[in-house]
């Protein structure tokens, strides 16, 4: 007998999903404190040009970042047990709506404390157009 393989989302992989969501919305409002919610104090982050940022490297840079808005795609979580991590696509755009780059992201959670904190996070490059 053939296995039968699930092909929806999870209650918690929708979770981390709309995590990844609230976090591009804080990103554009320059909302530091929703954001640092979301990760955990250990937090280490490889940026799209492959710097290395720790949890307050990376809060700190939040309100110094230019406008933007970023349109998530392509989304998707796993969960194995306490672990988690979360992919997409994200495409930064400026207020004319024109398309500034694309970047891949893959972010690792862990749960804890009763909620899903982000420990890691790589972000690559996938196209820039020019300004």
């Amino acid at each position: 007998m053939a296995a039968t393989c699930p092909t929806n989302q999870s209650k918690e992989e929708n979770t981390l999903v709309q995590a990844e969501q609230t976090w591009a919305k804080a990103l554009e409002k320059h909302d530091s404190d929703v954001v640092s919610c979301l990760m955990a104090e250990e937090f280490q982050d490889t940026d799209s040009n492959g710097e290395l940022h720790d949890r307050t490297q990376a809060l700190a840079h939040i309100p110094q970042r230019p406008a933007y808005s970023n349109r998530l795609e392509n989304v998707r979580a796993r969960v194995y047990g306490d672990f988690a991590f979360v992919r997409g696509l994200n495409k930064v755009v400026d207020s004319s709506g024109k398309l500034l780059a694309q970047v891949r992201f893959t972010d690792m959670f862990v749960y804890r404390d009763g909620r899903w904190q982000a420990v890691a996070g790589q972000e690559t490059l996938v196209t820039k157009k020019a300004p």
